[in-house]
């Protein structure tokens, strides 16, 4: 079946720029992932070196999905449902808060 959004960038964009544009997709969306699901209050420096380990990281993700693997659509999905999560998670608490 292969990865959606790498036929898509390869028919639209070739191949000239394609890992530098994987690279910036996955970084986002793994950033938006982790700060969505897992991210806790930190001092400034680690909250920096958390997100330089996370561009590092982020260079395996993007040698997958250069291999076809469908991380980038799976970070995007994991953004999206995070994302409703945690809009979820803050109507319940606004109704609770209003009903006490």
């Amino acid at each position: 079946m292969g990865a959606i959004i790498f036929d898509f960038i390869y028919n639209h964009f070739g191949a000239d720029h394609i890992i530098g544009i994987f690279y910036v997709l996955n970084l986002i969306f793994a950033a938006i992932s982790y700060k969505l699901g897992f991210a806790r209050e930190l001092p400034l420096i680690k909250s920096i070196f958390v997100y330089i380990m996370l561009a590092v990281g982020t260079v395996i993700l993007t040698i997958f999905s250069l291999v076809r693997f469908p991380i980038t659509e799976v970070l995007i999905i994991i953004s999206f449902v995070l994302g409703i999560y945690r809009f979820r998670l803050h109507q319940e608490r606004k109704a609770t808060k209003v009903g006490n």
